[in-house]
């Protein structure tokens, strides 16, 4: 017994210097949660609706496409999103079998109705898929949003999935409320489009724009008033190249005006569209669009290779960084409405810290007064494995990188009543060994051998509802079960391996006839 005491204290020494280390300075080491530092909570929800009928425009157009690359005259292509429906219309009745031959490249549109004439087919898009796209875009709108919240530098940040359609986002800290709710809720569809410039601009504004064709706005600014116009472009529908082939954004300056602007870097493939588009329009004019706002219009003077573009327009340096955010991160596949858009003030949040330490250092005090009393000498020894076990508990805090929430510090109240009450199960053990005529030094091992599987099936018990609460808890409800599991591992630790090393280490220098317990 005596001579694991060669290697148990080096160890308890090691895992509490170590310990150390990791949790100083401990309002370094250890971040705060929303409730405790302050921040912004909010609750987006996905119009996945919109999702589906962008994904029913895309494939209208590649079915047109496909159609054209056989040879064929087509009347028109349209889409109806109320029924999920596509509308194919041939000008003879002899093409229908090519269109329906291109159809089979989709097996999730099925064959609803056919005109009456014979030039026309309907197909329906099925259930499955529909749900399938409204999946995907709220999983790619979680991802979408982790990626503009990393890029912004936020600490700890919490965005999940709640529900269906609703995404949550819990931002601590943050400082600058209206600038992450802008960041967050862009849509940042990119769009590269041709300029109309066949038809006129006016008599599309007096209610005649071509099918071919619609009427978007630019936002001008003038900084020396503040006035904020806008003026129109007939575009063409098609857009050109999108925001998908993006590789690179990032902010530059005009080395003329000293104003800032947004450089793009595309991949192979935009790179190759790009050049092909500008080198068959020079002297045309191309329009970059984003989330239906047109932000320039240059001419294309000639071919350009080499997959960079810029955006321009009248930024503030920070609003050039944000875009280059979004940009980065890639556009949300659907738009998002605000549900709930809470901010918790940092008073609000000390106040919680204050009170939450206040209740560890009365329930504490109370703990270590009762216990110390009850089994005097041996009650010190539990309130030093008590001090050690939380000195663990913020070391391993500090080392997983946790963030400390309300519901953590409760975590902490509840694992320092779970230490004590481990102490509690082996000295009332060694009492029962005392009373029945052992020796002081048997009545100490089979009090830690006899309370050890007791204390291990408590604490499993414990760890396994606190793991449970972790893998499907949200927020706070994660940061009681962090602490919990911490809490378990770091009181089984103190409780029966610390307190047995005390126990021991002081039955090595002298023989004890009694027990102050």
């Amino acid at each position: 017994m005596y001579r694991d005491l060669k290697w148990k204290i080096p160890l308890i020494l090691a895992v509490v210097l170590g310990a150390v280390w990791l949790a100083y300075p401990l309002k370094e080491k250890i971040s705060l949660g929303l409730d405790l530092q302050g921040g912004m909570h909010l609750v987006l929800e996905v119009k996945v609706e919109k999702a589906v009928e962008a994904s029913l425009e895309r494939l209208a157009d590649e079915i047109k496409r496909g159609i054209n690359e056989k040879d064929l005259e087509v009347d028109r292509v349209k889409v109806s999103f109320a029924d999920r429906q596509v509308n194919v219309r041939m000008v003879d009745k002899l093409d229908l079998p090519p269109v329906r031959e291109v159809m089979q490249d989709y097996p999730f549109f099925s064959l609803v109705s056919e005109d009456s004439d014979g030039l026309g087919v309907v197909y329906q898009m099925s259930v499955d898929q529909v749900k399938q796209i409204e999946q995907n875009a709220v999983s790619q709108g979680l991802e979408t949003i982790r990626n503009r919240v990393d890029e912004f530098g936020v600490s700890e940040p919490t965005i999940q999935a709640q529900g269906e359609k609703r995404i949550l986002i819990q931002l601590p800290g943050i400082k600058d409320p209206e600038r992450a709710i802008n960041l967050i809720g862009k849509t940042a569809r990119l769009e590269f489009k041709l300029l109309d410039e066949e038809n006129s601009v006016q008599q599309a504004l007096s209610g005649s724009v071509p099918e071919e064709s619609e009427v978007l706005y630019q936002r001008v600014e003038n900084k020396e008033t503040g006035a904020v116009t806008k003026d129109p472009f007939l575009l063409k529908k098609r857009t050109v190249l999108t925001g998908e082939t993006l590789t690179g954004a990032e902010v530059r300056f005009d080395s003329d005006f000293n104003e800032p602007y947004v450089s793009l870097n595309f991949n192979s493939v935009g790179a190759m569209i790009f050049q092909q588009v500008t080198r068959e329009n020079i002297k045309k004019r191309l329009a970059i669009v984003l989330d239906g706002n047109v932000y320039s219009a240059p001419v294309i003077q000639d071919e350009i290779a080499g997959g960079r573009a810029q955006i321009t327009g009248s930024f503030t340096s920070e609003e050039a960084r944000d875009l280059a955010i979004i940009l980065r991160a890639g556009a949300l596949p659907a738009p998002v409405v605000i549900l709930e858009n809470r901010t918790v003030g940092p008073s609000l949040g000390q106040d919680s810290i204050n009170k939450g330490v206040t209740s560890i250092i009365y329930g504490g005090l109370l703990v270590v007064a009762f216990i110390a009393v009850y089994y005097k000498l041996s009650g010190i020894i539990a309130v030093t494995a008590l001090f050690l076990n939380i000195v663990l508990l913020a070391g391993a805090l500090a080392y997983f990188g946790a963030s400390l929430t309300l519901p953590g510090i409760a975590g902490i109240i509840l694992t320092v009543g779970m230490a004590i009450d481990a102490n509690v199960l082996v000295f009332e053990r060694i009492r029962e060994e005392i009373r029945i005529g052992k020796t002081v030094r048997a009545a100490i091992e089979a009090g830690f051998s006899k309370a050890f599987r007791t204390i291990v099936d408590a604490n499993i018990t414990t760890f396994i509802a606190a793991v449970v609460l972790f893998q499907f808890g949200t927020g706070p409800i994660k940061g009681f079960a962090i602490t919990l599991c911490i809490g378990i591992a770091a009181s089984m630790f103190t409780a029966v391996f610390v307190s047995r090393a005390i126990f021991d280490g002081t039955m090595s220098h002298r023989k004890l006839d009694k027990l102050s317990i």
